[in-house]
């Protein structure tokens, strides 16, 4: 890992193969929804007809957690902290669960969806039917703190698109949940990806991506820089949270596993101290903005 920890600080490695590295160093995989790949919220603007990269305002803040993202929020989750007897935690809900990553992934793999809702979709309200409603949940619902899936950096946006013309019901304003509604920045779901990783790669991205690797896969995962840092989740989420071999009831065992699958893993921890940041600035300059045509 230290390696490919070089060849990112060197340039030499995008954002996001270095991202997809580390989850693969982390245990994380595509092939594993109860441990899949877990990417950051990059962009925070999604209401402008252009999406301006060389804009700070533009990008989330990848300092801290995104349940840390809005101040009102964050105060509220801190009083209820304070109050709260061991083991305290923040969050009660976690960034990764299979539950999350199948809302996301819904219009591409129904069955799985089918088979973890026990044969029916979610609520039509909700269903992931909008990119920026989506952001402005998971930075003002205290219950979700959510982060993305590689599928919003790579491929076609296949899993924005309804491409089955599954029966995904209507919201309450008796709107049909079709395709995922996009920002007006982005032409289509293919745009909207292509977006999405510039965005990753963009020279604001590279410059603190380091400090959301610290949350995520370094020291700021656990411990006193968790608590820090407002990143302290529920106890069963991290590695070793659970002593698997004293528990000799299957039965136990069984419902503790079913718990650690509805509140998610923490990824392996792979940094014990600061993760260096990426050197420099692109050489070459990333189009600050894709205009959509009006007419």
């Amino acid at each position: 890992l230290d390696g490919k920890t070089a060849m990112w600080q060197r340039r030499e490695m995008s954002n996001f193969d270095y991202l997809m590295a580390l989850n693969t160093a982390a245990d994380r995989s595509l092939n594993d929804l109860a441990q899949y790949p877990v990417l950051p919220w990059v962009i925070s603007d999604y209401t402008s007809l252009v999406l301006d990269l060389t804009n700070p305002s533009t990008f989330r803040d990848l300092s801290k957690p995104v349940g840390a993202l809005e101040p009102s929020r964050l105060e509220s989750l801190r009083a209820r902290y304070r109050e709260m007897p061991p083991p305290k935690f923040l969050y009660g809900t976690h960034y990764s669960t299979p539950g999350y990553v199948l809302h996301y992934l819904v219009r591409e793999a129904p069955d799985l969806m089918l088979h973890l809702q026990r044969g029916k979709f979610d609520s039509p309200d909700r269903t992931f039917w909008s990119i920026g409603t989506t952001f402005r949940s998971v930075t003002s619902n205290p219950a979700d703190v959510k982060e993305l899936t590689p599928e919003f950096f790579m491929g076609e946006g296949r899993f924005l698109t309804n491409s089955m013309s599954l029966d995904l019901g209507a919201r309450q304003s008796g709107e049909a949940v079709g395709d995922v509604e996009l920002p007006m920045w982005a032409s289509d779901a293919k745009d909207f990806v292509r977006l999405n990783r510039e965005a990753l790669e963009s020279d604001h991205v590279s410059e603190c991506l380091h400090h959301w690797i610290d949350l995520i896969f370094g020291y700021k995962q656990t411990g006193p820089a968790a608590e820090d840092s407002d990143n302290v989740f529920f106890p069963l989420t991290y590695e070793g949270g659970v002593d698997w071999e004293a528990i000799t009831d299957p039965n136990e065992r069984n419902a503790l596993e079913q718990q650690v699958l509805e509140f998610g893993q923490c990824p392996t921890k792979l940094f014990s101290k600061p993760h260096p940041p990426r050197n420099g600035s692109s050489s070459t300059h990333t189009p600050p903005s894709k205009r959509r045509d009006a007419s």
